[in-house]
């Protein structure tokens, strides 16, 4: 059985991804890593930080990117599919750049791997998240943050990358293009595994997290309708009262420790429950997604009432 790892990145040293710690932290099980590395900006350091982890594993391959012939964030489900392209696996698992993976799940993962292996029904493995928020022991439960995510692929060329790389669908007869295509394209069947991913997108200190976030919005939007909407938003991210999210109890991925090192934005994050956001309120801030998510964590079992799903769970 050979695994291959990929992901895709642009910038990510500047815009504060953990992208070394996400290569890392499943380098271990992995037959290869593909990075597909776009464009960088000059003072970017990405593909120094990549080359400093020494392995042979790695393999980058450059690429350029283009928003206007993959709008609406699509350029990133391009990139991801780039990348998927030139790995050589049975299974390909794919990590975001601010996704990384704790060593106590590796057995777990490659167990999960050898057992269906030989089941071709499988197409493949659904992980479960934890999305850190504002600091390193804050996690947002709520619905809408999505809860599951399938990160771990058949070797299989008609499974594609999906919307904005956030899924994958199996698209027969693929144009190259349409990547936000809903008919024609089939949910992947997938069993779960029993591991996380730590989500670390939204840590980093205010004033990058909002450059990250025009960036982003950028690839999804177009740079005017970007400028137009943070036309009157602050240079800096307001992550809301802290107090009102869920402690994290547990351990960070070893492999996070070089970058939770340079955490020192504690004196701009406000810890209390009263506290008057400046900027539009997110889902988790809401009243209707707050009440959803207090049914959901105590009277259905955690589980999403009309959820986000881009799968069939098959029962293996």
């Amino acid at each position: 059985m050979k695994i291959s790892g990929f992901t895709f990145a642009r910038d990510t040293a500047k815009l504060y991804y953990p992208i070394k710690a996400s290569i890392c932290s499943i380098l271990p099980i992995v037959d290869e890593f593909v990075i597909a590395l776009g464009d960088c900006s000059k003072e970017d350091t990405t593909r120094q930080l990549i080359e400093s982890i020494g392995s042979p594993k790695i393999k980058i391959i450059d690429t350029v990117w283009d928003i206007e012939k993959y709008p609406r964030g699509m350029e990133h489900a391009h990139q991801t599919d780039i990348a998927k392209s030139h790995c050589s696996g049975d299974w390909l698992f794919y990590l975001q750049a601010d996704e990384v993976i704790h060593e106590k799940y590796l057995p777990v993962i490659v167990q999960r791997c050898e057992e269906l292996l030989e089941d071709e029904e499988v197409e493949g493995l659904l992980f479960r998240y934890k999305h850190f928020y504002g600091d390193y022991d804050h996690i947002v439960v709520s619905h809408g943050w999505y809860p599951n995510e399938i990160r771990i692929v058949r070797n299989r060329p008609d499974i594609h990358s999906y919307i904005s790389a956030q899924s994958f669908r199996r698209i027969p007869d693929f144009d190259g293009l349409s990547y936000r295509q809903k008919q024609g394209t089939y949910h992947l069947q997938v069993a779960r595994v029993e591991a996380y991913v730590y989500h670390y997108g939204w840590v980093r200190p205010p004033l990058l997290m909002q450059t990250k976030s025009k960036a982003f919005n950028t690839t999804h939007l177009g740079k005017q309708a970007m400028e137009k909407q943070y036309m009157d938003q602050p240079d800096y991210f307001d992550y809301g009262p802290m107090k009102k999210l869920t402690r994290f109890d547990g351990t960070h991925p070893k492999v996070m420790k070089e970058k939770m090192a340079d955490f020192n934005w504690e004196n701009q994050l406000n810890y209390t429950d009263d506290y008057e956001v400046k900027r539009p309120k997110m889902k988790h801030e809401k009243w209707k997604y707050q009440f959803l998510t207090f049914f959901e964590q105590n009277f259905n079992g955690g589980q999403e009432i009309f959820g986000y799903s881009n799968w069939k769970i098959l029962n293996k």
